[in-house]
């Protein structure tokens, strides 16, 4: 698998070059999510999963770990 090289930080990320951000990527086919802080390891998925996460975030359905 080749490595994408159009990685996007998420806005929720803050401004500046942090290592503590969530990155995007497209190709025609797959989105590819990493960890700044870790960029070897790379999620793959499709489109349609990451929508439904979305939505579930959105939706409340989904809710951030108690620490």
């Amino acid at each position: 698998m080749t490595t994408p090289d159009n990685w996007q930080k998420s806005s929720y990320s803050g401004p500046g070059d942090g290592d503590s951000c969530v990155e995007l990527a497209s190709s025609p086919t797959a989105l590819h999510l990493r960890e700044s802080d870790d960029p070897g390891i790379v999620l793959t998925t499709t489109p349609a999963p990451v929508g439904h996460l979305l939505h579930a975030i959105r939706a409340g359905a989904v809710t951030a770990p108690r620490t």
